[in-house]
């Protein structure tokens, strides 16, 4: 008797996201590394500029720092947020909350709109914080060309690229920030962050904040958020590929689309207003975890985007909020994701 051995059948992974780096990326490494110089220098200063540039801004106007969240907390140092309400959604991660209180803030959470991830203004403006951190969330801008009360600081760390009413996210408040971790809309090796605005003072104030080794005839408190040039020279190759990025995460957000899930994005009667980059695609579900099942099961990984632990401590307060989390999932979409895995993905779905 012949017994025949089955092989389990293997299932290759479709991860929910994954940096695109190719050989622009290596060589740009490989360049800094030959240079014998790794610390902050010519590549972060070329970098700086060059974000300007895209964004809409003079040179000088941007400063390069560690992370995301060394940016939001450099912008809250530099805004006296020390003892201030800082007014930010509690539908986020928890680097916003975490930033506010290493500055010794004081975090108020306010609901997102209804059937929006974004942050409603109107509550935002009951709740009269002295200063407000305004996330563009999963790239679908918001429009706070109206909300100029009080200091604000545009989270872009989901939105770079952007548009409202054709100009740049992060132009309208105090400080713009950006990150450039390992799955943003572009990546600096793994971490990485950005300052802007257009008051070059607060931008000098910044640097001048980060040279922490610097000898100085004060007593400021001075911290090392810097970057380094081999982290700047990745981003500097990714800028440069931004644009084939946000066409190839537009192809597969309309091929969802198009297939008939129902995905969140701009309001229809915003369209004109609102140019969003397509960062994450949430689809819209009331059996949220029974699908997150069946999609694994086929190999295909979501998410469910933040933690809803502090919105459950008050549910009225939070309900838009908690309805994003209980019926919405995160499908896969980064510019290297094929075709083909986009269309397994639906048939997976359908």
């Amino acid at each position: 008797m012949i017994l025949i051995k089955h092989t389990p059948k293997t299932i290759v992974l479709i991860p929910h996201n994954k940096p695109t780096l190719g050989l622009e990326e290596e060589a740009a490494a490989l360049r800094v590394i030959r240079s014998g110089w790794i610390a902050k220098g010519k590549e972060v200063e070329l970098f700086e500029n060059e974000f300007c540039e895209f964004v809409g801004l003079p040179k000088g106007h941007a400063s390069a720092v560690s992370n995301g969240t060394a940016a939001l907390f450099l912008a809250l140092v530099m805004l006296g947020g020390s003892g201030k309400n800082i007014g930010s959604p509690g539908y986020v991660c928890s680097a916003l909350r975490n930033a506010v209180d290493m500055s010794n803030g004081k975090n108020m959470l306010v609901d997102v709109g209804y059937d929006s991830p974004n942050i409603d203004l109107g509550k935002l403006s009951e709740e009269n914080p002295q200063i407000a951190i305004i996330p563009h969330m999963f790239g679908i801008p918001i429009n706070i060309s109206n909300f100029k009360k009080i200091p604000i600081i545009e989270d872009c760390t989901h939105a770079l690229g952007a548009k409202v009413n054709g100009i740049h996210v992060g132009l309208e408040g105090e400080f713009g920030i950006f990150s450039f971790s390992a799955t943003k809309m572009i990546t600096s090796g793994g971490f990485g962050g950005m300052l802007i605005s257009k008051n070059k003072k607060l931008v000098d104030d910044v640097v001048d904040y980060t040279v922490y080794d610097k000898q100085n005839d004060d007593d400021n408190r001075r911290f090392n958020f810097q970057m380094g040039d081999l982290q700047a020279a990745i981003g500097r190759a990714q800028l440069r590929k931004l644009p084939s990025f946000i066409e190839r995460r537009e192809k597969i957000f309309k091929k969802y689309v198009d297939a008939g899930l129902d995905i969140l994005d701009v309001p229809e009667d915003t369209s004109q207003v609102l140019q969003p980059v397509r960062y994450r695609v949430l689809m819209k579900t009331k059996n949220q975890i029974k699908i997150m099942k069946s999609l694994k099961d086929n190999g295909i990984i979501t998410q469910i985007l933040n933690n809803e632990w502090i919105l459950s401590q008050n549910p009225t307060k939070f309900s838009n909020s908690l309805n994003m989390v209980h019926n919405t999932i995160s499908l896969p979409i980064y510019p290297s994701l094929s075709d083909e895995n986009v269309e397994k993905i639906i048939a997976a779905l359908l």
